[in-house]
């Protein structure tokens, strides 16, 4: 890692951190429909991931995405305009914020059903494996998503089939309201993929360079022609599940401390000065750059206009059969 890539990554953690505060005040104000997950607390998991890929590699997730989606290359002001329900949003204002998504940027979504991404997962590196590419599906999903059965069916096939899959699950203790515990027979989620002989391994997620290093050699993995391989990656979310949560099942200390403690980008930029990689006049530069973003992905996003009305009838069919 030299200093314009340090720079660039801790530039894209505080542009996602304040994405998603804009977000949240957004929200409040009655501007967001719909759900909202927010990414804060876990900036360094997509931030560190994303950056170990190639080109050709997909990625997919969940319906916490607006982070994933800035990562893989889309704008923060369509990031912005897609939760707004705005025309120039990612998604032309019909996704919102749980179906963010960019085939230029091979970025397939921002899915909202706990879990019904992971087979989408495995029949795009199904395609891959037929075409004879060399690009890798990185699948990511919460730990929620391990209890269910789309989650078995994916990961079984993904190994019958030797397909070219990076199972990432982003471990951040509860799933929605429930602590791992309570839900999963095992609480290191990675030892469900012993059950059907898929390597695996696991990770600090508030750590963007082991989260990076690790993605490498599981990346490294799975291109090799070595068929799947699954890493935990350990987070925790800073906010509630959604933006009606109201966090009765974890004590404010314990958040508190996680915040104070291990903040992805205070670990960071610790990093990167003790390192020598940057200094901290650089680090600010970088902040006050993903400053400027965010304000402006706000100020796009709402002069942005809404989709016509003849707009619900176009998209729903493909124009041609390729």
């Amino acid at each position: 890692m030299n200093k314009e890539e340090a720079l660039d990554l801790f530039y894209q953690m505080v542009l996602i951190r304040l994405v998603e505060e804009n977000a949240a005040q957004l929200y409040q104000q009655g501007k967001i429909g719909g759900f909202l997950h927010l990414y804060i607390g876990q900036e360094a998991v997509s931030t560190g991931l994303i950056s170990a890929r190639k080109p050709q590699d997909r990625v997919i997730t969940a319906y916490r995405d607006h982070g994933v989606a800035i990562n893989c290359g889309i704008p923060a002001g369509q990031v912005v305009a897609e939760l707004l329900g705005k025309v120039t949003g990612c998604s032309q204002g019909k996704g919102g914020s749980m179906h963010m998504a960019s085939v230029e940027k091979n970025f397939w979504g921002g899915h909202a059903i706990v879990g019904a991404h992971l087979p989408l997962a495995s029949g795009l590196a199904l395609g891959d494996k037929y075409q004879g590419t060399d690009g890798v599906t990185i699948c990511m999903f919460g730990d929620g998503a391990s209890n269910i059965g789309y989650f078995h069916e994916a990961v079984n096939l993904s190994k019958v089939w030797e397909l070219p899959v990076l199972w990432v699950c982003e471990n951040n203790e509860f799933g929605m309201g429930t602590a791992v515990d309570r839900a999963s027979a095992v609480t290191q989620i990675r030892q469900k993929a012993e059950g059907y002989g898929i390597p695996n391994s696991r990770v600090d997620g508030m750590s963007l360079v082991e989260v990076r290093e690790a993605a490498e050699k599981a990346l490294e993995h799975v291109r090799s022609g070595k068929g799947p391989y699954f890493l935990e990656i350990l987070t925790y979310r800073f906010r509630g599940h959604s933006m009606g949560d109201p966090e009765r099942y974890r004590k404010q200390e314990d958040v508190r401390c996680w915040q104070e403690e291990n903040d992805p980008i205070g670990i960071f930029h610790s990093y990167v000065v003790g390192s020598g990689l940057a200094t901290v006049e650089e680090l600010e530069a970088a902040e006050k750059r993903a400053i400027a973003e965010a304000q402006a992905a706000v100020e796009f996003a709402e002069a942005s206009p809404e989709p016509a009305p003849e707009a619900l009838y176009e998209h729903i069919y493909a124009d041609e059969v390729r």
